[in-house]
């Protein structure tokens, strides 16, 4: 009986205390502020291209089709390596074994497909650190057997000197714009309260595979710029 007097008496000195505290909190101003969007972007020449690289093989039987379908990638497979390719920058990227069906004519309502072959896809993944052979390793490629729509990216081993510029550039566009916000509305510019930070990396370029002469040019590739941006949300504290 004594312990639980002794409680109760603690918690009801305790009370108003609390009680204080959260009115003074309830009553603390809200700190005036002012949230802004900079953005900002940065250019790089880029260092390494990826390609996908498919072939596509169908005959009689999924064996033959697997058969003429490795064939044709060993031989992309060691040529890729011939022209200086690391074992790491080449990965299997998709791979897929499928029937060929015939569908039945509108003569021949409610009949079931057959099947009249089978279909294998293989896919290799390049990154080729010599831009420079883009146009001859895709030639090459599409004279040993490849035959399947491709694709090219031109990108950056190292892109964070080009992120850290646009980051740069987007919290000076962000400030500014801020500062002209601020002066319009009467009111001085304070303290940052909070950053936050969206980056954007470039796209892919598509590149369709199309079979061409073995004694014809390289394939025409123009590598261009990558231009990363950076999107930031900045808080500032607002002087009255």
């Amino acid at each position: 009986m004594k312990k639980s007097t002794l409680k109760a008496a603690l918690a009801a000195l305790a009370l108003p205390a609390f009680a204080h505290t959260a009115a003074l909190a309830q009553e603390a101003p809200r700190t005036p502020r002012i949230v802004v969007t900079g953005q900002g972007e940065s250019a790089m020449r880029p260092d390494m291209a990826v390609l996908t690289l498919g072939v596509m093989r169908q005959a009689d039987t999924a064996r033959a089709a697997l058969d003429a379908a490795n064939a044709a990638m060993a031989e992309v497979t060691a040529a890729m390596k011939a022209e200086g390719v690391a074992e790491r920058d080449l990965q299997t990227s998709n791979f897929s074994i499928s029937p060929v069906y015939a569908y039945p004519s509108s003569d021949s309502p409610g009949q079931p497909p057959k099947i009249t072959g089978y279909e294998v896809n293989n896919t290799l993944t390049v990154r080729l650190r010599d831009i420079a052979k883009v146009g001859a390793v895709l030639d090459k490629a599409v004279t040993l057997g490849v035959n399947q729509g491709g694709g090219i990216s031109f990108t950056n081993d190292d892109p964070s000197a080009a992120l850290t510029e646009a980051r740069i550039k987007a919290v000076k566009d962000a400030t500014a714009k801020a500062k002209t916000l601020a002066e319009a509305a009467g009111v001085g510019l304070g303290a940052v309260i909070e950053i936050s930070e969206q980056s954007y990396m470039p796209q892919p370029m598509p590149y369709a595979m199309k079979a061409r002469d073995a004694a014809a040019a390289s394939v025409p590739v123009e590598a261009g710029e990558n231009t990363y941006r950076v999107d930031v949300n900045v808080t500032f504290e607002l002087k009255q």
